[in-house]
């Protein structure tokens, strides 16, 4: 749903393919690239580059998976980006496991590894504008006023680009963004340099744009979305997740980042990824001790009960995504993890029981950025189906609206200057046409946002941009406008896995965002 009005979904395989077949009949250049995103293999079936040659074998075309970890090339796009069996013969042991030439696919390292070669295929100084000013414009529609992204671009030329829209003095929120730790060791092998390098970041933004500081993104486990997360029991077919750092470049980021004072957000999804996380916190914290680090648990698709207390003893606190129960639940019972595992994901009333400190985010796109919806998808966990997953794991709504303002804001140590109306922190919040503490719950998606006020500026947001106009064609402009917003959701090809969150004035911070 975006404010040009609403997508219909993909329904299986063969939609996916005649879809893409009439957007490729309607590029007038046959050499311009064709992009498309959100292909789920665990719904639909595998795909392969040789399918997609059936489509067009001389146009590049590029399927960016659902996962965003994940992208299919058909034949055109490798010979364009010269990606020849010999360039990945050379790719680094992970990437190379973690891709497959044959069938053009290339996941997690594999992924990182193929873009370089791709990305001016990917991505354009015009779709970025674009899409950057579709999602400025979809996010203050749904009254966020303030939002990180851990994990931010570390391609100058983009940021700039993305500060040509994002530090305007008429945006209608903040932004800010928090280093990419995996990428910065991976380029400096001297350790003091890692932390004097991340610290020049802070002259890349200005305005409304800012570097969250002291604050870095660590990768343990690989997507929920692709079911590549690290588990302790074996997927039901019996695959393996996969790790998106080897654990020496993970162990030694942290320590880096831990003994500079750093508050570390660390994208996990699976109970084995997360037992790497605790483990290397656990053994830092022992080596050297710190109060408060508030070490944030990002994602927590899947844990295990045991889990949960280990979290509080090490002070660590979680950053959650309600809505892969409600996307999720009902397939990965069928496909992946079984019901046990699917109906428990993202236990946040374990968390809440344990006296643990959580708050929201939408990892958008991988759910939607409206912290109403996000919301809705904690107090309710309604799967696709209409079904009720883990009705024990449910937070009521007043835990689900702290979630989204200011335990959004004590996950950025912002609490003392957002996340709720004192005297004193700034003036933005989110105005509602009515209470979500006091309607139905099953209604809490359907409140209205009036507007929001930001530092002073009061802005007024019509019904219809929040919740989209009239049902968009199928034709190319709807299509584009959605890989519009996918690319600036996603810094362009320029770095993929990141995590937005968005935090808020009481009104509705939340939590957006890649991994």
């Amino acid at each position: 749903v975006l404010p040009s009005g609403t997508v219909p979904a993909v329904k299986n395989k063969q939609d996916f393919i005649e879809r893409l077949a009439v957007a490729e009949a309607a590029l007038a250049n046959p050499d311009e690239p064709l992009i498309s995103w959100g292909y789920h293999p665990d719904f639909f079936g595998p795909l392969t580059g040789g399918e997609i040659d059936e489509i067009s074998a001389t146009r590049p075309i590029i399927v960016w998976a659902r996962s965003c970890h994940e992208m299919i090339l058909n034949s055109a796009t490798l010979e364009r980006g010269e990606v020849t069996r010999e360039v990945h013969n050379a790719f680094a042991p992970s990437a190379k496991a973690q891709s497959n030439f044959e069938e053009a696919r290339f996941w997690e390292q594999g992924l990182f590894a193929v873009l370089p070669h791709i990305a001016s295929m990917v991505a354009t100084p015009e779709r970025l504008k674009a899409g950057l000013e579709l999602t400025r414009d979809y996010m203050y529609a749904n009254g966020i006023t303030i939002g990180n992204e851990p994990g931010g671009i570390l391609a100058k030329p983009v940021q700039d680009a993305v500060n040509a829209v994002f530090s305007s003095p008429d945006m209608p929120f903040r932004w800010s963004f928090t280093v990419d730790a995996k990428s910065m060791v991976a380029n400096y092998s001297d350790d003091a340099q890692v932390i004097a390098e991340t610290e020049k970041l802070s002259s890349w933004y200005g305005g409304m744009t800012s570097l969250a500081p002291n604050q870095a993104k660590l990768f343990a486990d690989g997507a929920i979305y692709s079911l590549l997360m690290q588990v302790r029991e074996p997927y039901l077919d019996g695959h393996e997740g996969e790790w998106m750092m080897d654990e020496n470049a993970f162990d030694r980021a942290f320590r880096i980042y831990w003994d500079a004072g750093y508050q570390l957000h660390i994208h996990v999804n699976g109970d084995r990824g997360l037992d790497r996380v605790l483990n290397t916190l656990e053994a830092n914290l022992r080596r050297n001790p710190r109060y408060d680090h508030r070490t944030v648990l990002v994602h927590l698709a899947v844990s295990a009960p045991d889990q949960v207390e280990r979290i509080k003893s090490l002070g660590a606190i979680v950053s959650g995504n309600p809505y892969y129960v409600t996307a999720l639940a009902d397939q990965y019972s069928k496909v992946g993890l079984g019901p046990e595992r699917a109906r428990s994901m993202v236990r946040l009333g374990d968390i809440t029981r344990s006296d643990i400190s959580w708050s929201l985010h939408s990892d958008m796109p991988m759910a939607p950025a409206d912290p109403l919806f996000l919301m809705w998808c904690a107090v309710n966990r309604i799967t696709a189906s209409g079904k009720v997953a883990g009705p024990e794991q449910r937070v009521t709504p007043e835990n689900a609206l702290r979630g989204v303002t200011i335990d959004a804001a004590r996950s950025l140590r912002l609490e003392n200057e957002l996340g709720s109306i004192v005297a004193g922190k700034r003036a933005n919040f989110t105005i509602l046409a009515e209470n979500p503490l006091s309607v139905d719950p099953m209604k809490i998606r359907n409140v209205r946002v009036w507007g929001t006020v930001m530092e002073g500026r009061k802005l007024a947001v019509g019904d219809a941009a929040r919740k989209g106009g009239k049902k968009a064609s199928l034709g190319p402009h709807s299509g584009e406008d959605r890989m519009n917003f996918a690319y600036a959701a996603l810094d362009h090809a320029v770095k993929v896995a990141t995590c937005m969150r968005s935090v808020g004035g009481r009104g509705w911070p939340v939590v957006t965002r890649r991994s």
